[in-house]
């Protein structure tokens, strides 16, 4: 990536530690989850449903990137929207993250209909080519409640709201493009897929329950600030031998500054 102040970002749900994967489970697709991580190189890295021990394999095993999640309070039974960053291009600057509940301060709290706790993690980083900074976020929606997942939205749009300068916002939204979720955050934040007029078919679609077969609806989104020009958004099919680093792909976004 050539030219000052282009910035590469990525989603990645990495499907929770599961033996019931069996061959999909984590320990045998975690150095392929690195590899494809390396191959395309984002800025930031943001990750869903990574458990303790995932995020501390990826902290040690992604050469060259950061885990940031200041203040975190670890807990082995939950799975937290993860930011990585790499060091060679990006510093951070302050950050935070809190659950998507009426008390959000609450460890593992949850609230209207959600099945899960969920929740934001979020940074400011300041690129050290030119001193930009832009805020990411990553985070994660409930996958049953759909009153949940509506009041979720609100919370994360009132989070982008909230932001001074360029914002990113990326990750597993368990929802459909023009959902009521969807309206609300692209009432703040541009979707970078249907900012390059690309259609609603399979090419866009990442959930794929480890067949590559794509499923469902494009439900993995990056959004960013309208005063960033996307060039790109790749859907990441890469497989090894037929097998998938996840149940989902992973997909990366071009954003450039005005």
């Amino acid at each position: 990536m050539e030219g000052a102040r282009l910035m590469r970002v990525m989603t990645f749900n990495l499907r929770f530690e599961n033996d019931a994967d069996g061959e999909n489970r984590w320990v045998c697709r975690r150095d392929m989850v690195a590899r494809v991580v390396a191959r395309y190189g984002p800025w930031v890295l943001g990750t869903q449903e990574g458990m303790v021990s995932q995020l501390r394999f990826l902290e040690e095993h992604l050469q060259g990137y950061e885990l940031y999640a200041p203040g975190r309070f670890w807990d082995e039974s939950c799975q937290y929207p993860t930011l990585f960053y790499r060091r060679d291009v990006m510093r951070p600057l302050e950050g935070d993250e809190f659950w998507l509940s009426l008390t959000p301060r609450v460890h593992r709290s949850k609230s209207w209909d959600s099945a899960f706790p969920r929740m934001i993690s979020f940074g400011r980083f300041e690129s050290l080519e030119d001193g930009r900074a832009v805020w990411v976020g990553v985070t994660h929606l409930d996958h049953i409640g759909d009153a949940a997942r509506a009041a979720q939205a609100e919370r994360v749009a009132e989070w982008a709201c909230g932001r001074d300068g360029s914002c990113i916002l990326m990750g597993d939204f368990n929802d459909v493009p023009g959902s009521p979720a969807h309206r609300l955050l692209i009432d703040v934040l541009q979707d970078c897929w249907e900012a390059l007029g690309r259609s609603e078919d399979e090419s866009g679609m990442t959930y794929h329950k480890f067949s590559g077969i794509p499923q469902i609806a494009r439900m993995d989104w990056i959004l960013a600030s309208r005063d960033m020009r996307v060039l790109d958004q790749v859907v990441v099919r890469d497989q090894e031998g037929g097998r998938y680093p996840s149940d989902h792909f992973p997909c990366f976004a071009d954003v450039k500054w005005a």
